[in-house]
């Protein structure tokens, strides 16, 4: 698993998950958000206000997740809010990945010759 975040302000570095970590909200907490994410996130937006929104995986909207975003005055948007299958709103799922996956592709692609 990878994650990123995109604003106008630009974007994160992309976070790599170690192969075969289980992503539960600690995980999620203590590995993603607190030493890559959120880090980049403040260095990167200053003294600009922003919203996080995240996606419907589970370790995103875990109680200990929200508590956690609440407890680091993150200001996000609850679940219950989170558009359903909105590509105007979640570029990361409906443009950066499906470039990123076209770009990994073409170095995977052998010649027959």
């Amino acid at each position: 698993m990878v994650s990123v975040g995109v604003s106008r302000m630009g974007k994160t570095k992309v976070v790599f998950v170690e192969p075969g970590a289980k992503i539960d909200s600690k995980y999620y907490c203590d590995n993603v958000m607190a030493q890559s994410l959120l880090p980049d996130i403040h260095a990167r937006c200053g003294r600009y206000k922003w919203t996080l929104q995240q996606d419907g995986a589970p370790s995103h909207t875990a109680k200990n997740t929200l508590r956690y975003l609440q407890r680091e005055n993150i200001q996000f948007i609850e679940p219950d809010m989170w558009p359903q299958n909105s590509p105007d709103l979640s570029p990361v799922d409906f443009a950066v990945w499906g470039a990123l996956r076209c770009t990994t592709s073409k170095d995977l692609t052998q010649s027959t010759n």
